[in-house]
């Protein structure tokens, strides 16, 4: 472990920075909408050094999933996570069809977000009826023969496995609309 923050706003800007900007193969990033990550960096940086050879992975939840919904109200939030995915969804739609660029999106109960940056791993808990900004995170390096992070990644390949292709950003967000309107 190289550092413990007790909440994801106390870790600094610049490590958050540093997982793009330093990133030489990788960056794979899980999170229900992440939304604060496009907000500190523009989303650009991300397209640039994919279309340098750097393989991103981005995992967020389907905003008219049941795990979003369900979450949203645990946190006290109704709605407004999902509204928070759309908002992720719009900022990254530049990056789908880019090579080197994937987004995904899952249904799935996240204890956990997770953002990797080659051997560099932030893993923020997901705490019941707490927002993740309020939940801790951990600053894991991988190191030969560890098998800390190799779960976390494990983890993070079967949600991409169970996650669906997101080409159509559009069309993304006319299913969530259909869907919280038939619930009204």
């Amino acid at each position: 472990m190289v550092a413990f923050y007790p909440t994801r706003s106390a870790v600094p800007t610049e490590l958050w920075k540093s997982l793009v900007t330093d990133a030489k193969h990788r960056i794979d990033v899980l999170v229900m909408a992440g939304l604060f990550l496009p907000e500190q960096q523009d989303v650009s940086t991300l397209a640039a050094r994919a279309g340098g050879g750097l393989k991103v992975r981005l995992l967020l939840a389907d905003p008219a999933s049941d795990a979003v919904l369900l979450r949203g109200r645990e946190e006290g939030f109704g709605l407004g996570l999902c509204h928070r995915v759309v908002l992720a969804l719009r900022y990254y739609e530049h990056l789908t069809g880019l090579p080197g660029v994937e987004l995904r999106l899952h249904g799935t109960t996240l204890y956990n977000s997770l953002f990797r940056s080659d051997d560099t791993l932030l893993v923020n808990a997901h705490l019941y009826g707490s927002p993740a900004g309020h939940n801790p995170v951990l600053h894991l390096h991988r190191v030969p023969g560890g098998q800390v992070v190799e779960r976390y990644l494990t983890s993070f390949d079967k949600v991409w496995a169970g996650a669906r292709a997101c080409t159509d950003i559009d069309a993304v967000l006319s299913d969530f609309e259909k869907r919280i309107h038939g619930q009204a």
